[in-house]
């Protein structure tokens, strides 16, 4: 009897987010039991909807969006987003130098595959969403993990990045404002780390889909203003999180910097985007009117808005719990917190995360599943009321209150 296997490619390509927890809370729906999945940043399934202007510009577009685009994309959506670019201060592009995607989760593989070589490294940060170090491995590169510091605001350890760089590396991943930490970087941390790779010449991925979800003032910087013209810099974002538009996947990346030295690699993307034939046409239609119309984002992040009434209760109420500590999120839609491993007798977080989703119907994501290297962490999604959110954590830590792990 023929056994059919998987590649071998995909025997580094991890993505936990939606692995063997998940697929055990869907088990045990499938009995009738109700879960509470604070694992995934899906806005939609707790009440946020996307802005009718959004939706309507879809529907009115529909009759003309049946052929393909250009493999690029919309050039209606991609002058809209060079302009929105250009009001942050990046001037140094133009219609060809932006790709639509299927969500950033499908230009991440495409950019890697298009650059790495068997064994180039990509410097990761650590956590890390895992997308950016499955797709480094799926492309035949190497994931090489710089450490984020938890007792300084959870930003990069510029002389750990330095530590890790070798002839090998070729590219350094910014996630900013991050997940899973919530960590909205500085200035100043950010012109370090694009120093360093100005000084060895590595390309820039910065992800930076949650840029309009900041709280209490954060600023957000986007990288490619501190690159200058002498870094090659690749910058992703979306409507996915700030338009809570998930399912329609309209994400692009804009690319700036030195494209002349990067002609080679450039026509590689190009190659690759053209493979794919183009993104999804109709989420393409409502990229000029996200980006240019009311910002309704930003009624949810102020006093009084559901995502910092969300952030500030659920702080509070991890930060009183016996054997919990975490930082507070200046960004995002995620906290980050850490376990007394020696209190719980926590080995593994994996099994954690089970015990608390058997006892508590509760599924959350372990650190672990974002390439973190102890098991002493996991992600909160604060996207629930919270009217649900005070209940499930007030089981949380009745849960904690009697936890040792066998």
């Amino acid at each position: 009897m023929a056994v059919y296997k998987q590649s071998k490619k995909l025997q580094n390509v991890l993505y936990d987010i939606r692995g063997p927890l998940l697929e055990e809370a869907e088990r045990m729906e499938s009995r009738g039991q109700r879960i509470l999945k604070l694992n995934i940043g899906n806005p939609a399934p707790f009440g946020f909807e996307a802005p009718d202007a959004i939706m309507m510009d879809i529907i009115r577009h529909l009759p003309e969006t049946q052929g393909y685009s250009d493999s690029r994309g919309l050039y209606t959506a991609r002058t809209a987003i060079i302009q929105y670019y250009q009001n942050k201060g990046i001037m140094d592009i133009e219609p060809t130098d932006v790709y639509l995607g299927n969500g950033v989760s499908e230009l991440i593989p495409m950019t890697l595959q298009a650059l790495c070589d068997q064994g180039d490294e990509i410097l990761v940060p650590m956590p890390d969403y895992p997308l950016w170090t499955a797709s480094t491995a799926l492309a035949g590169g190497t994931p090489v993990h710089y450490r984020c510091d938890e007792e300084n605001n959870w930003f990069p350890d510029v002389e750990d990045i330095k530590s890790k760089i070798t002839s090998k590396t070729k590219g350094i991943v910014i996630i900013n404002p991050n997940n899973p930490t919530g960590a909205v970087y500085s200035k100043e941390i950010l012109q370090e780390i694009i120093d360093v790779a100005r000084e060895y010449n590595l390309i820039v991925f910065a992800d930076e889909i949650y840029e309009k979800i900041t709280y209490d003032g954060a600023e957000m910087v986007h990288a490619a203003t501190v690159c200058d013209d002498d870094v090659l810099c690749l910058t992703f974002s979306g409507l996915s999180k700030a338009y809570r538009v998930c399912g329609y996947r309209a994400g692009w990346v804009a690319i700036t910097g030195p494209k002349w030295q990067a002609t080679d690699y450039l026509e590689g993307i190009q190659l690759l985007a053209s493979m794919r034939l183009c993104a999804n046409v109709p989420a393409q239609h409502a990229i000029q009117t996200a980006l240019g119309g009311y910002q309704s984002i930003n009624e949810l992040l102020v006093p009084g808005g559901r995502l910092k009434e969300q952030r500030d209760l659920s702080y509070k109420m991890l930060s009183e719990m016996d054997g919990v500590t975490v930082n507070q999120a200046d960004g995002a839609l995620y906290l980050f917190p850490k376990l007394d491993t020696d209190k719980f007798n926590i080995t593994s977080d994996d099994q954690f995360a089970l015990d608390l989703l058997h006892d508590q119907k509760i599924l959350i994501s372990t650190g672990s599943a974002f390439n973190w290297d102890a098991p002493d962490h996991f992600r909160l999604v604060f996207l629930p009321d919270t009217q649900t959110l005070h209940s499930a954590l007030e089981r949380l830590g009745n849960f904690l209150s009697e936890y040792k792990q066998n």
